[in-house]
């Protein structure tokens, strides 16, 4: 079977706008997925990036550009400044990680859900509160926000030096064996790469 890893960050905006689409690609092609979040701020300065904050004022009006751009595109909403970003990406990602390891759910309801609690609901995914509420729309239990966070941190970490390995040097990015796609917009890339259309 093919085999996708989806290397993401619960609070990137690109990786909201993916949305579900790398699951549909996956099931489309016959594929298995996994889910692989990561911390940007550990990730850029080990491959040349640089996180926003340090990005030229020009490269950050230009994002702010895009973003609505893909959200017009893509008939997604996204508030471009959402009251809570930046925000500790860990407690969602430990969750996301815990999730898929206890299975029993849905893991691209439970992905999206968190990213569009960023992004359009104005709400906190650093907070328990609202990863269990995300973790309990997904079918999975609440109580993994708490019971996960070892095991979690443990993977999170394992991730990040994944990433180096396979060459991922961004988010949201999907490896398939030696196939490296970068982005919400070549997600097209992907399913073409695949044999599939969506």
């Amino acid at each position: 079977m093919t085999h996708i890893d989806y290397y993401l960050s619960p609070v990137s905006p690109w990786t909201h706008m993916a949305g579900a689409r790398p699951d549909a690609i996956a099931r489309a092609a016959g594929a298995s997925l996994r889910y692989k979040p990561l911390d940007p701020a550990a990730l850029f300065p080990r491959t040349g990036g640089l996180l926003l904050p340090q990005r030229h004022e020009s490269r950050q009006a230009y994002r702010m550009q895009e973003l609505a751009r893909w959200a017009k595109r893509l008939d997604m909403p996204i508030n471009v400044k959402p009251a809570f970003f930046p925000t500790n990406p860990a407690p969602a990602s430990y969750a996301i990680i815990a999730a898929q390891e206890a299975g029993g759910g849905d893991m691209c309801a439970l992905v999206t859900s968190i990213t569009r609690a960023c992004w359009e609901e104005e709400r906190n995914i650093a907070e328990d509160d609202v990863i269990r509420d995300c973790l309990s729309r997904a079918g999975f239990d609440p109580n993994l926000a708490f019971s996960g966070m070892l095991q979690g941190a443990e993977i999170y970490a394992r991730n990040l030096e994944d990433a180096l390995a396979a060459g991922v040097f961004g988010v949201p990015f999907f490896t398939v064996g030696e196939a490296k796609f970068w982005g919400q917009d070549r997600l097209d890339f992907l399913a073409e790469h695949l044999g599939v259309s969506i």
